[in-house]
């Protein structure tokens, strides 16, 4: 791995330390540099603590990365929380004014006392403080001004005169006293200059979703899913997409299959607590046969639990929802690349098999930001409708034909000779419904499990359309991570970290979780020696699924629920520690 730092910066919430994280962020990206950001905030508007890391190199990185090498501490208590874990030959920046206890601090850290307050105030306005802090950086890190510059202009160009010149100003005055008192780092990085995308898991699934052909988006805003609907709020007119912020969750589900039983293309997004009210939506698309799209970008339950941290604690809820029995497919991407292409192709996988499709993703995927290469995205996916049929033919219509596959013809409403019923009740082919007249009638009984096993047909050939997991790394290796979903990059970064030291490891990583591919699975693990399971939940809900459908139980696992994220170290030590030494 190349040349890089780990920069971070904390503060009150309000202070706005996360704009100018990701502010930051972009800078590092348009140096050429590959970058990965992780936030770390509290559930209150302004008071609690937030911090956000940047990690940016000169080549790619798998995760969030460890200790900064450079902390701005916008308040004490940022000073006192981070400063211990800044690395030696360090530097952290914190106002002058402010009263850091010594005791954290250590001698081979690097601490200067910057005028930030003093400056800005001076400049007329308290919040250009940042811009002196983040100026000041970026001199420590050796990063070209021009950058901030541009940045500058770009946001706020001629609209504001006075603004512009202000943070020109306090960036300016930043690097001269950070050229003047601290220097460099000397981290000796090199800047390609080569600019790439930068985007978070949340944005990448929205626009995704537009690629793919969305036409209708409902949402009601939920932490960590809310960014999806700014995101397509905000480009909803000039794509085409009618975008309803509902009430309620109910809602928001409904208004979505609506839309969908119509002929759009629909999606919803919520987090645990709104899925879990989502559910008798999602079985009502179960047996009408409807496609949607549900986003589930999980935080740490259970209830309001922890609403601004991370974990994979739903895929129970995923595999669950719904009363009854409905074939559902479940896609978990791996990274932001994976958000963008899962999100197009979910669309497809609904409509070819008139069910619902649950895209789940957690906050550490769906809030940060990473490098993306830009022919990574392929923003014309190849969009298939299923079947659908638009014109009567010789015999009567029936919506609910029984097939081989178990697909029925699919016609939209207001379809010329094409009139049918979609009831929520069991149905004849026909859609009319058997539920009142059921009452042990042996015509009825046969109707409803011929109608049972029509639906749940599906899931034979979806199984053939869902991806095996990848096996990265050394294919011979004496150890395996196993994992799903967003752990995928510190996982990746714990095998690197282990070949150095001379352990043989690889990682399987599942991205498609149901239906399970049992036969692309089961040749996956024939390969596998000694594994431990990494997975962000306290039962080891993935492991479950996997012996459910092969048989298959990890040799160990690492669970963890505390709503943080994995990070690379942990997971090495953890393969030492149990497989290693087994």
């Amino acid at each position: 791995m190349g040349k890089g730092f780990v920069f971070r910066i904390g503060g009150a919430a309000g202070d706005g330390g996360t704009s100018t994280a990701e502010n930051f962020a972009r800078i590092c990206v348009r140096a050429g540099l590959y970058t990965f950001t992780y936030t770390s905030y509290q559930s209150v508007i302004r008071g609690g603590h937030v911090w956000v890391q940047v990690r940016a190199n000169e080549d790619w990185v798998w995760s969030q990365g460890q200790d900064p090498d450079l902390l701005i501490a916008l308040n004490a208590q940022s000073g006192e929380i981070h400063a211990p874990q800044v690395r030696s030959g360090g530097a952290i920046l914190v106002d002058e004014g402010l009263a850091v206890d010594g005791a954290k601090l250590r001698a081979d850290v690097r601490v200067l006392r910057m005028p930030l307050v003093k400056t800005a105030t001076e400049l007329g306005v308290q919040q250009l403080k940042n811009v002196v802090a983040l100026s000041a950086a970026m001199a420590l890190l050796d990063l070209d001004p021009a950058l901030l510059e541009e940045a500058i202009r770009e946001t706020w160009g001629t609209k504001k005169p006075q603004a512009l010149e202000g943070n020109l100003k306090a960036a300016a005055r930043g690097r001269e006293w950070a050229l003047a008192n601290g220097g460099s780092l000397r981290l000796g990085i090199r800047f390609s200059g080569k600019r790439r995308l930068l985007m978070s898991g949340n944005n990448a699934v929205a626009l995704g979703a537009l690629a793919a052909g969305c036409k209708f988006f409902s949402q009601y805003p939920m932490t960590p899913a809310s960014s999806i609907m700014h995101w397509v709020a905000g480009h909803a007119e000039e794509c085409g997409v009618v975008m309803k912020q509902a009430e309620d969750e109910l809602a928001a589900i409904n208004m979505a299959i609506g839309a969908s039983h119509a002929g759009a293309r629909a999606m919803t997004a919520t987090s645990g607590g709104g899925f879990s009210l989502m559910v008798e939506a999602l079985g009502e698309a179960g047996m009408t046969e409807t496609p949607v799209v549900a986003v589930l970008v999980q935080r740490a339950g259970p209830s309001t639990g922890l609403p601004t941290k991370t974990e994979q604690g739903d895929l129970n809820l995923a595999l669950g929802a719904g009363q009854g029995d409905w074939p559902r497919i479940i896609l978990a991407p791996r990274n932001t690349v994976e958000c963008f292409s899962a999100a197009a192709r979910a669309f497809n996988l609904a409509e070819i098999y008139q069910t619902p499709v649950i895209l789940i993703s957690d906050l550490y995927l769906g809030e940060g930001f990473r490098t993306v290469e830009p022919d990574a995205l392929d923003l014309n996916p190849p969009i298939v409708r299923g079947f659908l049929v638009d014109a009567a033919g010789p015999e009567p219509y029936h919506r609910f034909r029984i097939t081989d596959s178990g697909i029925s013809p699919r016609a939209l409403p207001g379809t010329k000779g094409l009139q049918y019923i979609a009831g929520t009740d069991e149905h004849t082919e026909a859609g009319e419904l058997i539920s009142d007249v059921l009452a042990g009638i042996p015509e009825y009984i046969a109707v409803r499990r011929r109608m049972h096993e029509k639906r749940m047909k599906k899931l034979k050939g979806a199984v053939k359309d869902m991806e095996g997991p990848e096996l990265w790394g050394d294919a011979d290796a004496e150890h395996t991570v196993i994992s799903w979903g967003s752990s995928q990059g510190p996982v990746r970064e714990a095998v690197l970290g282990l070949k150095e030291e001379g352990v043989s490891a690889n990682s399987l990583e599942f991205r498609d979780l149901f239906p399970m591919p049992v036969d692309k699975v089961e040749r996956a693990l024939a390969k596998v020696r000694a594994s431990l399971l990494v997975e962000g939940n306290a039962t080891g809900q993935f492991g479950r699924l996997l012996r459910a459908e092969t048989g298959f139980k990890p040799d160990f696992a690492f669970l963890k629920s505390d709503g943080e994220p994995f990070y690379p170290d942990e997971i090495a030590a953890r393969v030492k520690e149990v497989l290693v030494r087994a």
